[in-house]
């Protein structure tokens, strides 16, 4: 669907992108996860036809993206990171004005409106002005604006930034739906739980390069260890400090326990062993290995560092 191959861009001195190559297949969720800086909304902006490389080359089904492509970008919806609409028009106007410039049918074009609306949860809103929309409101907005022309690719650059928990869910859940109803999703975030909720496959960029790339299990096997058990600090555990050691490696991390497992632990062993010596579940919590801890092993910093 989306090939990218050797990719380079550089602005003046600044490699922004260093020889980078990606597949993304059609109706794929891919997620571009990195910190500010890494080159995200760069390789966006080249997907979209709206730089040039320096190197390489990006194709969407077989045709090469350029500035000079204008008629690809039919197939590709843009959400960009600033938003994109008029304060002083309301939300219906500004999706009529977005959807006429994409030459959609008007009749098409106003079921559409109210589908996509009543899909996040703005359709009683349409009438007011953006200028009176909260962040996470207009964010909604800007997401479907960039779908009214049925687009095959649908680019998102962190389309939740400084959004409330409510606009969030709203925004994965109809992100979720449309790729589930067949389109290709190329989301950018800096935020790991997003890409482990959202993404099929994730490929992790840093300084421009592609430092590790696959599904979140495939990444996370690059740990050491599969996952690590929280354990409550108190009289009765503290008892049983050389017991746990035979579980593996023990540290005391502030009021708790933190057990990497070694090789051959056995879940069911080790939580007969915790009814034996009196140690209540309630006091355990299992902790599987994050993107976070997998960019700080490759990078030495964190995601937000």
């Amino acid at each position: 669907m989306v090939s990218i191959n050797d990719v380079t861009k550089k602005f003046s001195a600044v490699v922004a992108l260093d020889n980078i190559s990606l597949d993304i297949q059609s109706q794929e969720f891919f997620g571009l996860l990195g910190p500010n800086g890494a080159g995200k909304t760069t390789l966006m902006n080249l997907i979209v036809g709206y730089l040039n490389t320096d190197g390489g080359a990006i194709t969407i089904d077989g045709d090469a993206v350029s500035q000079d492509t204008l008629e690809l970008r039919k197939n590709i919806g843009f959400v960009p990171q600033s938003l994109a609409l008029y304060d002083e028009m309301n939300a219906q106007e500004n999706l009529e004005m977005f959807g006429k410039l994409f030459g959609v049918p008007d009749a098409v074009l106003k079921q559409r409106i109210a589908d996509q609306l009543k899909a996040v949860e703005l359709y009683e809103r349409r009438k007011d002005k953006v200028k009176n929309f909260s962040g996470g409101m207009k964010r909604r907005l800007n997401i479907i604006a960039s779908m009214l022309h049925d687009p095959k690719v649908l680019l998102c650059d962190e389309p939740t930034v400084g959004v409330d928990p409510q606009s969030r869910n709203a925004i994965f859940d109809f992100l979720t739906g449309l790729n589930k109803q067949g389109k290709t999703i190329i989301y950018t975030t800096h935020y790991m739980e997003e890409a482990e909720r959202l993404c099929s496959r994730i490929a992790i960029i840093d300084h421009g390069k592609i430092i590790a790339l696959g599904t979140t299990d495939e990444l996370l096997e690059k740990l050491p260890y599969e996952e690590t058990i929280m354990i409550t600090r108190n009289d009765v555990t503290a008892k049983q400090k050389a017991m746990l050691q035979e579980f593996g490696s023990l540290e005391d991390v502030d009021d708790h326990y933190e057990l990497k497992p070694t090789a051959g632990f056995k879940l069911s062993r080790f939580f007969a062993r915790m009814e034996e010596t009196g140690i209540k579940y309630q006091w355990i919590e299992l902790h599987r290995p994050t993107l976070e801890a997998l960019f700080l092993q490759l990078t030495g910093r964190r995601l937000r560092d």
